[in-house]
Protein backbone atom coordinates (compact mmCIF):
# COMPACT_ATOMS: atom_id res chain seq x y z
CA UNK A 1 0.00 0.00 0.00
CA UNK A 2 1.55 3.57 -0.90
CA UNK A 3 2.30 5.57 1.86
CA UNK A 4 0.95 9.03 0.29
CA UNK A 5 -2.89 9.32 1.98
CA UNK A 6 -3.43 12.45 0.70
CA UNK A 7 -5.71 11.25 -2.02
CA UNK A 8 -6.66 7.26 -0.67
CA UNK A 9 -8.45 4.86 -3.09
CA UNK A 10 -11.41 3.98 -1.58
CA UNK A 11 -13.64 0.72 -2.68
CA UNK A 12 -17.14 0.77 -3.23
CA UNK A 13 -19.19 -2.94 -2.87
CA UNK A 14 -22.71 -2.49 -5.33
CA UNK A 15 -24.79 -4.04 -2.75
CA UNK A 16 -27.67 -5.98 -3.52
CA UNK A 17 -28.08 -5.05 -7.55
CA UNK A 18 -32.09 -5.23 -7.06
CA UNK A 19 -31.57 -2.28 -4.11
CA UNK A 20 -30.13 1.34 -4.16
CA UNK A 21 -26.66 0.60 -4.01
CA UNK A 22 -25.86 1.28 -6.70
CA UNK A 23 -28.17 4.33 -6.94
CA UNK A 24 -26.33 5.89 -4.12
CA UNK A 25 -22.60 5.17 -6.00
CA UNK A 26 -24.08 6.91 -9.13
CA UNK A 27 -25.46 9.88 -7.12
CA UNK A 28 -22.21 10.09 -4.40
CA UNK A 29 -19.30 9.89 -6.75
CA UNK A 30 -20.79 12.22 -9.93
CA UNK A 31 -19.39 15.38 -8.01
CA UNK A 32 -16.13 15.74 -9.60
CA UNK A 33 -15.15 17.27 -6.43
CA UNK A 34 -14.91 13.35 -5.09
CA UNK A 35 -12.10 12.56 -7.53
CA UNK A 36 -9.91 15.92 -5.84
CA UNK A 37 -9.99 13.63 -2.27
CA UNK A 38 -10.29 10.38 -3.36
CA UNK A 39 -9.75 7.62 -6.17
CA UNK A 40 -13.21 5.21 -6.10
CA UNK A 41 -13.16 2.09 -7.29
CA UNK A 42 -16.63 0.18 -7.50
CA UNK A 43 -16.48 -2.93 -7.30
CA UNK A 44 -19.33 -4.75 -9.90
CA UNK A 45 -20.01 -4.45 -13.41
CA UNK A 46 -20.28 -1.77 -15.80
CA UNK A 47 -23.41 -2.99 -17.93
CA UNK A 48 -25.26 -2.89 -13.96
CA UNK A 49 -23.98 0.83 -13.58
CA UNK A 50 -25.18 1.94 -17.21
CA UNK A 51 -28.61 0.21 -16.23
CA UNK A 52 -29.26 2.38 -13.30
CA UNK A 53 -27.23 5.64 -14.80
CA UNK A 54 -30.43 5.86 -17.41
CA UNK A 55 -32.54 6.82 -14.62
CA UNK A 56 -29.73 10.07 -13.85
CA UNK A 57 -30.02 11.98 -17.30
CA UNK A 58 -28.64 14.77 -16.05
CA UNK A 59 -25.79 13.51 -14.42
CA UNK A 60 -22.23 13.77 -15.74
CA UNK A 61 -20.17 10.62 -14.75
CA UNK A 62 -17.41 9.11 -16.72
CA UNK A 63 -15.58 5.22 -15.64
CA UNK A 64 -12.47 3.97 -16.22
CA UNK A 65 -13.17 -0.25 -16.21
CA UNK A 66 -10.27 -1.78 -14.90
CA UNK A 67 -9.48 -5.92 -14.63
CA UNK A 68 -6.23 -5.44 -12.50
CA UNK A 69 -4.97 -2.17 -10.38
CA UNK A 70 -1.78 -1.43 -12.62
CA UNK A 71 -5.11 0.49 -14.82
CA UNK A 72 -5.66 2.71 -11.83
CA UNK A 73 -7.05 5.95 -13.30
CA UNK A 74 -6.58 9.12 -10.74
CA UNK A 75 -8.77 10.99 -12.87
CA UNK A 76 -12.00 9.04 -13.03
CA UNK A 77 -14.61 6.52 -11.49
CA UNK A 78 -12.41 3.26 -11.89
CA UNK A 79 -15.13 0.31 -12.57
CA UNK A 80 -13.36 -2.91 -11.50
CA UNK A 81 -14.95 -5.86 -13.14
CA UNK A 82 -16.66 -8.57 -10.75
CA UNK A 83 -18.48 -10.48 -13.71
CA UNK A 84 -18.46 -10.12 -17.42
CA UNK A 85 -22.38 -11.77 -18.13
CA UNK A 86 -25.33 -10.13 -18.13
CA UNK A 87 -27.17 -10.05 -15.62
CA UNK A 88 -31.20 -9.54 -15.11
CA UNK A 89 -31.57 -6.31 -13.12
CA UNK A 90 -35.48 -5.92 -11.57
CA UNK A 91 -35.08 -3.38 -9.05
CA UNK A 92 -37.12 -3.56 -5.86
CA UNK A 93 -37.23 -7.17 -6.77
CA UNK A 94 -36.14 -9.91 -3.68
CA UNK A 95 -34.58 -12.72 -5.55
CA UNK A 96 -31.46 -14.77 -5.32
CA UNK A 97 -29.76 -12.52 -8.64
CA UNK A 98 -30.02 -9.82 -5.94
CA UNK A 99 -28.05 -11.70 -3.38
CA UNK A 100 -25.56 -13.79 -5.77
CA UNK A 101 -23.65 -10.46 -7.12
CA UNK A 102 -23.87 -8.89 -4.17
CA UNK A 103 -21.62 -11.75 -3.10
CA UNK A 104 -19.37 -11.36 -5.72
CA UNK A 105 -19.09 -8.07 -5.27
CA UNK A 106 -18.35 -8.29 -1.47
CA UNK A 107 -15.70 -10.77 -2.17
CA UNK A 108 -13.31 -8.85 -4.83
CA UNK A 109 -13.55 -5.57 -3.00
CA UNK A 110 -12.42 -7.30 0.92
CA UNK A 111 -9.49 -9.33 -1.04
CA UNK A 112 -8.49 -6.15 -2.72
CA UNK A 113 -8.77 -4.23 1.13
CA UNK A 114 -6.70 -7.53 2.49
CA UNK A 115 -4.12 -7.00 -0.14
CA UNK A 116 -3.64 -3.16 0.35
CA UNK A 117 -4.94 -2.14 -3.39
CA UNK A 118 -7.67 0.08 -1.49
CA UNK A 119 -7.03 2.19 1.74
CA UNK A 120 -10.76 1.72 2.98
CA UNK A 121 -14.07 -0.10 1.73
CA UNK A 122 -17.82 1.91 1.37
CA UNK A 123 -20.06 -0.84 1.45
CA UNK A 124 -23.42 -0.80 0.21
CA UNK A 125 -26.46 -2.07 1.47
CA UNK A 126 -27.08 -6.12 1.07
CA UNK A 127 -30.10 -8.11 2.32
CA UNK A 128 -29.25 -10.79 4.92
CA UNK A 129 -31.28 -13.11 3.37
CA UNK A 130 -30.80 -13.57 -0.03
CA UNK A 131 -27.12 -12.77 0.36
CA UNK A 132 -27.24 -16.37 1.82
CA UNK A 133 -24.62 -19.36 0.63
CA UNK A 134 -22.28 -21.88 0.97
CA UNK A 135 -19.54 -18.79 1.25
CA UNK A 136 -21.87 -16.63 3.16
CA UNK A 137 -23.39 -17.44 6.36
CA UNK A 138 -23.62 -14.47 8.67
CA UNK A 139 -25.87 -12.11 9.98
CA UNK A 140 -24.15 -9.05 7.82
CA UNK A 141 -21.49 -7.41 7.27
CA UNK A 142 -19.55 -6.91 10.49
CA UNK A 143 -19.61 -10.51 11.31
CA UNK A 144 -18.02 -11.31 7.66
CA UNK A 145 -15.41 -8.62 8.08
CA UNK A 146 -14.34 -10.05 11.51
CA UNK A 147 -13.88 -13.53 10.57
CA UNK A 148 -11.84 -12.78 7.43
CA UNK A 149 -9.50 -10.50 8.90
CA UNK A 150 -9.59 -13.06 11.92
CA UNK A 151 -9.89 -10.19 14.42
CA UNK A 152 -10.77 -10.83 17.93
CA UNK A 153 -13.85 -8.94 18.80
CA UNK A 154 -15.23 -5.81 16.75
CA UNK A 155 -17.72 -3.56 17.31
CA UNK A 156 -20.23 -2.29 15.16
CA UNK A 157 -20.02 1.51 16.06
CA UNK A 158 -22.96 3.83 14.41
CA UNK A 159 -21.18 7.38 13.97
CA UNK A 160 -22.64 10.90 13.28
CA UNK A 161 -21.39 14.44 14.55
CA UNK A 162 -23.44 14.90 18.04
CA UNK A 163 -23.34 11.14 19.06
CA UNK A 164 -21.24 7.35 18.95
CA UNK A 165 -23.02 4.19 19.58
CA UNK A 166 -21.28 1.25 19.61
CA UNK A 167 -22.80 -2.26 20.88
CA UNK A 168 -22.33 -4.93 22.65
CA UNK A 169 -24.39 -7.55 21.07
CA UNK A 170 -25.56 -7.11 16.98
CA UNK A 171 -28.27 -8.94 15.17
CA UNK A 172 -29.47 -11.54 17.27
CA UNK A 173 -32.73 -12.20 18.77
CA UNK A 174 -33.83 -10.52 21.90
CA UNK A 175 -34.64 -13.39 23.53
CA UNK A 176 -30.93 -14.14 23.29
CA UNK A 177 -29.52 -11.02 24.48
CA UNK A 178 -29.58 -11.45 28.21
CA UNK A 179 -27.43 -14.52 28.17
CA UNK A 180 -24.87 -13.07 25.45
CA UNK A 181 -24.16 -10.14 27.98
CA UNK A 182 -20.83 -11.04 29.89
CA UNK A 183 -18.03 -9.33 31.59
CA UNK A 184 -15.62 -10.82 29.27
CA UNK A 185 -17.74 -9.67 26.29
CA UNK A 186 -18.39 -5.79 27.78
CA UNK A 187 -14.92 -5.26 28.55
CA UNK A 188 -13.77 -6.32 25.12
CA UNK A 189 -15.89 -4.02 23.28
CA UNK A 190 -14.73 -1.02 25.30
CA UNK A 191 -11.00 -2.13 24.75
CA UNK A 192 -11.74 -1.44 21.00
CA UNK A 193 -13.99 1.39 21.17
CA UNK A 194 -11.35 3.51 23.26
CA UNK A 195 -8.37 2.45 21.15
CA UNK A 196 -10.70 3.72 18.26
CA UNK A 197 -11.41 6.80 19.64
CA UNK A 198 -7.75 7.11 20.20
CA UNK A 199 -6.36 5.90 16.65
CA UNK A 200 -9.47 6.77 14.22
CA UNK A 201 -11.38 9.69 15.50
CA UNK A 202 -8.61 11.39 17.27
CA UNK A 203 -9.65 11.86 20.80
CA UNK A 204 -6.91 11.55 22.96
CA UNK A 205 -8.92 10.68 26.36
CA UNK A 206 -12.30 9.38 25.38
CA UNK A 207 -14.89 9.41 27.56
CA UNK A 208 -17.31 6.24 27.40
CA UNK A 209 -20.38 5.64 28.91
CA UNK A 210 -22.31 2.74 29.14
CA UNK A 211 -25.89 1.40 29.44
CA UNK A 212 -27.61 -1.04 31.81
CA UNK A 213 -29.70 -3.67 30.44
CA UNK A 214 -32.68 -3.78 32.30
CA UNK A 215 -35.29 -0.74 32.82
CA UNK A 216 -33.87 1.69 35.16
CA UNK A 217 -30.37 -0.04 35.02
CA UNK A 218 -31.81 -2.79 37.22
CA UNK A 219 -33.43 -0.31 39.90
CA UNK A 220 -31.01 -2.32 42.02
CA UNK A 221 -31.24 -5.49 41.51
CA UNK A 222 -35.36 -5.10 41.47
CA UNK A 223 -35.46 -5.30 37.72
CA UNK A 224 -32.71 -7.48 36.86
CA UNK A 225 -29.64 -8.69 38.20
CA UNK A 226 -27.16 -8.48 35.29
CA UNK A 227 -26.37 -4.73 36.32
CA UNK A 228 -25.07 -5.55 39.55
CA UNK A 229 -23.44 -8.88 38.99
CA UNK A 230 -21.96 -8.36 35.07
CA UNK A 231 -22.20 -4.34 34.36
CA UNK A 232 -21.14 -2.55 37.35
CA UNK A 233 -17.95 -5.50 37.58
CA UNK A 234 -16.88 -4.79 34.19
CA UNK A 235 -17.25 -1.09 34.23
CA UNK A 236 -14.73 -0.85 37.38
CA UNK A 237 -12.21 -3.19 36.00
CA UNK A 238 -12.40 -1.01 32.79
CA UNK A 239 -11.78 1.64 34.79
CA UNK A 240 -8.28 0.78 35.68
CA UNK A 241 -7.18 1.91 31.98
CA UNK A 242 -10.36 4.01 30.84
CA UNK A 243 -12.53 6.78 31.50
CA UNK A 244 -15.53 4.63 31.44
CA UNK A 245 -19.19 5.61 33.58
CA UNK A 246 -22.03 3.66 33.99
CA UNK A 247 -24.45 1.94 33.68
CA UNK A 248 -27.19 4.17 32.95
CA UNK A 249 -30.93 3.70 32.53
CA UNK A 250 -31.22 4.16 28.87
CA UNK A 251 -34.19 6.39 28.35
CA UNK A 252 -33.33 8.70 30.95
CA UNK A 253 -29.61 9.03 29.72
CA UNK A 254 -30.81 9.68 26.05
CA UNK A 255 -34.13 12.06 27.44
CA UNK A 256 -31.66 13.90 28.95
CA UNK A 257 -29.01 14.67 26.67
CA UNK A 258 -26.92 12.92 28.77
CA UNK A 259 -24.88 11.52 25.71
CA UNK A 260 -23.40 15.39 25.02
CA UNK A 261 -21.46 14.29 27.75
CA UNK A 262 -19.25 11.72 26.33
CA UNK A 263 -17.42 10.89 23.10
CA UNK A 264 -19.43 7.73 22.79
CA UNK A 265 -22.05 5.07 24.52
CA UNK A 266 -21.69 1.31 24.67
CA UNK A 267 -25.04 0.12 24.53
CA UNK A 268 -26.05 -3.77 25.15
CA UNK A 269 -27.96 -4.60 21.94
CA UNK A 270 -29.10 -3.14 18.71
CA UNK A 271 -32.49 -1.14 19.28
CA UNK A 272 -31.19 0.36 22.38
CA UNK A 273 -28.40 1.98 20.83
CA UNK A 274 -30.05 2.26 17.54
CA UNK A 275 -33.20 3.96 18.10
CA UNK A 276 -32.45 6.68 20.15
CA UNK A 277 -29.32 6.94 17.43
CA UNK A 278 -31.42 6.90 14.45
CA UNK A 279 -33.27 9.63 16.60
CA UNK A 280 -31.12 12.19 17.73
CA UNK A 281 -28.14 11.76 15.51
CA UNK A 282 -27.43 15.15 13.50
CA UNK A 283 -25.92 14.81 10.00
CA UNK A 284 -25.75 11.83 8.35
CA UNK A 285 -25.25 8.14 10.11
CA UNK A 286 -22.80 6.07 9.21
CA UNK A 287 -21.80 2.67 10.10
CA UNK A 288 -18.11 1.93 10.82
CA UNK A 289 -16.51 -1.35 11.94
CA UNK A 290 -14.32 -0.68 14.90
CA UNK A 291 -11.78 -3.03 16.05
CA UNK A 292 -10.39 -4.13 12.15
CA UNK A 293 -6.97 -3.85 10.97
CA UNK A 294 -8.68 -2.29 7.91
CA UNK A 295 -11.44 0.25 7.43
CA UNK A 296 -14.71 -0.33 6.81
CA UNK A 297 -17.75 1.70 7.11
CA UNK A 298 -21.63 1.62 5.58
CA UNK A 299 -24.79 4.18 5.49
CA UNK A 300 -26.93 3.48 8.49
CA UNK A 301 -29.98 2.11 6.28
CA UNK A 302 -30.78 -0.76 4.12
CA UNK A 303 -31.20 -2.02 0.90
CA UNK A 304 -34.76 0.18 0.66
CA UNK A 305 -36.59 -2.23 -2.33
CA UNK A 306 -39.41 0.16 -1.78
CA UNK A 307 -37.94 2.71 -4.06
CA UNK A 308 -35.28 1.26 -5.65
CA UNK A 309 -34.91 1.99 -9.29
CA UNK A 310 -37.16 5.24 -8.80
CA UNK A 311 -34.15 7.62 -8.59
CA UNK A 312 -34.98 9.26 -5.55
CA UNK A 313 -32.83 7.43 -2.86
CA UNK A 314 -31.05 9.50 -0.55
CA UNK A 315 -27.47 9.64 -1.05
CA UNK A 316 -26.15 11.44 1.69
CA UNK A 317 -25.60 8.99 4.78
CA UNK A 318 -23.63 6.72 1.59
CA UNK A 319 -21.67 10.29 0.74
CA UNK A 320 -21.25 10.77 4.51
CA UNK A 321 -19.67 6.89 4.53
CA UNK A 322 -17.42 7.78 1.90
CA UNK A 323 -15.80 11.12 3.64
CA UNK A 324 -15.85 9.27 6.82
CA UNK A 325 -13.83 6.58 5.10
CA UNK A 326 -11.62 9.03 3.83
CA UNK A 327 -11.37 10.89 7.25
CA UNK A 328 -10.35 7.47 9.25
CA UNK A 329 -7.49 6.65 6.75
CA UNK A 330 -5.70 9.79 7.57
CA UNK A 331 -6.43 9.89 11.10
CA UNK A 332 -4.75 6.49 11.44
CA UNK A 333 -2.18 7.77 9.08
CA UNK A 334 -1.57 10.79 11.56
CA UNK A 335 -1.50 8.41 14.68
CA UNK A 336 1.03 5.79 13.55
CA UNK A 337 3.09 8.89 12.21
CA UNK A 338 2.89 10.57 15.78
CA UNK A 339 4.14 7.45 17.57
CA UNK A 340 7.25 6.81 15.00
CA UNK A 341 10.68 7.03 17.26
CA UNK A 342 11.03 11.10 16.98
CA UNK A 343 14.65 11.02 15.82
CA UNK A 344 13.42 8.66 12.92
CA UNK A 345 10.64 11.27 12.10
CA UNK A 346 13.40 13.97 12.44
CA UNK A 347 16.31 12.10 10.22
CA UNK A 348 13.69 11.68 7.69
CA UNK A 349 12.22 15.11 7.29
CA UNK A 350 15.76 16.39 7.93
CA UNK A 351 16.51 14.03 4.18
CA UNK A 352 13.78 15.15 2.94
CA UNK A 353 14.23 19.01 3.29
CA UNK A 354 17.85 17.85 2.44
CA UNK A 355 16.41 16.67 -1.48
CA UNK A 356 14.09 19.67 -1.68
CA UNK A 357 16.96 22.07 -1.69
Amino acid sequence: MSSDFQKPVIGFTCGDLNGIGIELIIKSLSNSEILNICTPVVFANSKALNFYRKGFPDINISYNIIKDFSKLSNKQVNIFNCWEEEVAITPGTLNETGGKYALLSLEAATEALAAGDIHALVTAPIHKKNIQSETFKYSGHTPYFKEYFAANDVVMLMVAENIKVGLVTEHIPVLEVANAITKEAIISKLRILNGCLKEDFGIDKPRIAVLGLNPHAGDESLIGKEEETIIKPAIKDAKQTMLVFGPYSSDAFFARGQHENFDAVLAMYHDQGLIPFKSLAIGEGVNYTAGLPVIRTSPDHGTAFDIAGKGIANHESFLEATFKAIDIVRQRNGFAEARVNPLRRMSARLIANAVDE
